[in-house]
């Protein structure tokens, strides 16, 4: 553009005029005025100088825009390196931080560790040490003033370490701390403080280890704690409250039962338990009551318990609320056998205290066991029923199948079965005939009777026994308003009148 301006302006000035045909000549120069050729050399100026500004400021802006995105970007790069430096030291420094926590952790659990096994082997040797003392002391059997101290104070360090360490327990028995106790029980020496101390160590070796228990009855010790307390030397107090302690846990055992049973010392236990000297302590009792409890349960030594009065001392206790759940219990194990229903049926007003049971008690657990006896010796024996229904358990048993838990529910309703069945037959014999007291038969031609007469005979009898009804419910219904706080005053519902004058003997739940 700039060329184009030069040229028409050199061509304008220095271009030789054009010759005519004539021959004369004239310039072009005389055809402008002064102010036209300002204008063309203006715009010839004004057009190139322009571009090339226009071209100039285009090429500073480039280069503006080149560096400041090579800037930006630069910028930006050291930024992202920046950070990422940042973020890779920050990251090194943390896995430092955890590897060495690591190590610290790793270094403090080997160290626990090696002194946790320093001190199991000290206790180990501190548990062979104190069995070798045991074992010499037992195996010396001096009667000195010094071996009997020397006897209980191993025996009572047997006994402190195993009172509450299971792992001490299971130790000792392994380590051989078992047979040198049973040993000193009946030692030579007599010394009340080393036999408490050995049948004490003997008690805490056997809670909650079934070996042990196996393995300390295995060695004897039944017998000799036997033969403790029946020597003639009458035996310390303590002496017989430890051997009580120590039948109660090994009873505990299965495999033991049979042992201790046939041995004899069901009949010691039943003596701590009546407590005829009045030398047993609550907690011998008690002890003495739960090891009678534990071996009822093997049902050949009921037989053994059967030898002692215990029936007759365990019904009459009944209504001591500390012990009744417990005793309940015993006569349960001891009514599924013939002999134990026997022996209880004999028992002068035992019906009645069973059925007075029900009556006083709220316990569902005494409920419950009490009504399984009742209901074991209804279905077995006719007698029993009749003593039952003697006893008034009749109203009790109604009672109970509306407010007792579910058990007592189900198992008077069994029992009150059993009753109605007698009841039945009681009326058929009563009356010679076929029929139930529901569904009578009337009388026909050949019994000499006429209609009207047999008619008038069994609306009679409907009427009394519809009486008898009313009456029943009724007074069941106050003592279950009774039993279960009611106000004093209390009125039936006109359901409850309804259901009552609508009810027959068939309906009763005998």
């Amino acid at each position: 553009m700039a060329k184009c301006h030069r040229n028409n302006i050199g061509s304008l000035i220095h271009d030789p005029p054009p010759t005519t045909s004539s021959g004369y000549h004239f310039r072009l120069w005389s055809t402008f005025s002064r102010s036209a050729f300002r204008r063309k050399i203006l715009n010839a100026v004004s057009c190139g100088g322009s571009s090339r500004y226009r071209h100039e400021l285009r090429e500073e802006e480039k280069e503006e825009r080149s560096y400041v995105t090579v800037t930006t970007e630069k910028k930006s790069t050291v930024k992202a390196n920046t950070i990422a430096a940042a973020l890779n030291g920050a990251a090194f420094e943390e896995k430092a931080k955890k590897s060495e926590k690591l190590c610290d952790l790793l270094n403090l659990a080997e160290v626990e560790a090696d002194v946790e096994t320093k001190m199991k082997e000290e206790a180990l040797d501190a548990l062979k040490r104190v069995v070798r003392e045991l074992q010499a002391v037992a195996a010396r059997g001096a009667d000195d003033g010094g071996e009997c101290r020397k006897k209980a104070a191993a025996a009572s360090e047997v006994r402190l370490l195993a009172k509450e360490d299971p792992e001490a327990r299971v130790t000792l028995a392994m380590l051989g701390a078992i047979p040198p106790l049973v040993s000193m029980i009946d030692d030579e020496s007599r010394t009340a403080d080393a036999q408490i101390a050995s049948l004490y160590a003997m008690l805490n070796l056997g809670i909650g280890n079934d070996a042990n228990k196996a393995a300390i009855v295995k060695a004897g010790a039944v017998h000799k704690m036997l033969k403790l307390i029946e020597s003639p030397n009458t035996p310390d107090q303590s002496i017989a409250e430890a051997v009580v302690a120590n039948f109660l846990g090994l009873s505990a055992l299965d495999s033991n039962k049979p042992i201790i049973g046939s041995s004899g010392a069901i009949i010691f236990l039943v003596k701590t338990l009546q407590n005829l000297d009045e030398t047993s302590s609550s907690q011998a009792r008690e002890d003495a009551l739960r090891a009678l409890y534990n071996l009822s349960i093997y049902q050949p030594n009921v037989s053994f318990i059967l030898e002692t009065d215990l029936v007759t001392f365990l019904l009459n206790t009944l209504g001591d609320m500390e012990v009744s759940e417990r005793i309940l219990a015993i006569l349960s194990n001891i009514v599924a056998v013939p002999e134990g229903r026997k022996a209880i049926s004999s028992v002068c007003d035992a019906f009645p205290v069973l059925v007075d049971v029900l009556n006083w008690t709220d316990s569902p657990g005494c409920q419950e066991k009490a009504t399984y006896i009742l209901m074991l010796m209804a279905h077995k024996g006719y007698g029993d029923r009749q003593a039952m229904i003697e006893a008034g358990i009749e109203s009790s048993l109604l009672e109970l199948t509306l407010l007792g838990s579910a058990l007592s529910q189900k198992r008077a309703s069994r029992i009150l079965e059993c009753l109605r069945v007698d009841k039945g037959k009681q009326v058929l014999d009563s009356t010679g005939s076929c029929g139930a007291l529901s569904a009578p038969i009337y009388g026909t031609r050949g019994n000499g009777l006429d209609h009207e007469e047999s008619d008038l005979m069994m609306s009679e009898e409907r009427k009394a026994v519809k009486q008898l009804v009313q009456q029943s419910l009724q007074s069941n219904m106050k003592r279950i308003a009774k039993r279960a706080n009611l106000p004093q005053e209390f009125v039936p519902s006109e359901h409850f009148k309804s259901l009552s004058i609508s009810s027959t003997s068939k309906s009763l739940p005998f």
